[in-house]
């Protein structure tokens, strides 16, 4: 006998509002934005986390399937040239292409007491 494990989804949008509110997103004037940042597919069933939305993290959550990478790192930065070329252009195509959901969270994720780098 096969048993066959089918992934559970999770609605991206419903997914968001959890960890937002988990992490106090509301509470943070960060230098970057927090949450989603890219959009992609609107069912979440493999998520893929890293520190940085890097060319290799990118490249492995594509390799997997994922519907998610879920970073510390994110993009627009304050301060960062917004054009989307050379390495930027890159890395977001891979996951439009990909239709991979890009999620981040800088100082929520540093302050947070139980999930956070600090903790």
């Amino acid at each position: 006998m096969y048993v066959v494990r089918r992934p559970v989804l999770y609605s991206r949008d419903e997914l968001l509002m959890v960890m937002d509110a988990e992490l106090n997103v509301t509470e943070f004037a960060d230098y970057c934005p927090n949450g989603l940042q890219l959009e992609g597919c609107d069912s979440i069933g493999k998520v893929v986390s890293a520190v940085t939305a890097s060319l290799n993290a990118i490249n492995y959550a594509v390799s997997v399937e994922a519907d998610m990478l879920l970073v510390h790192h994110g993009y627009f930065w304050k301060g960062e040239a917004p054009s989307l070329v050379g390495m930027k252009y890159r890395r977001i195509k891979a996951l439009m292409d990909g239709s991979i959901n890009l999620v981040a969270y800088h100082l929520p994720l540093d302050a947070h007491a139980t999930l956070g780098n600090n903790a």
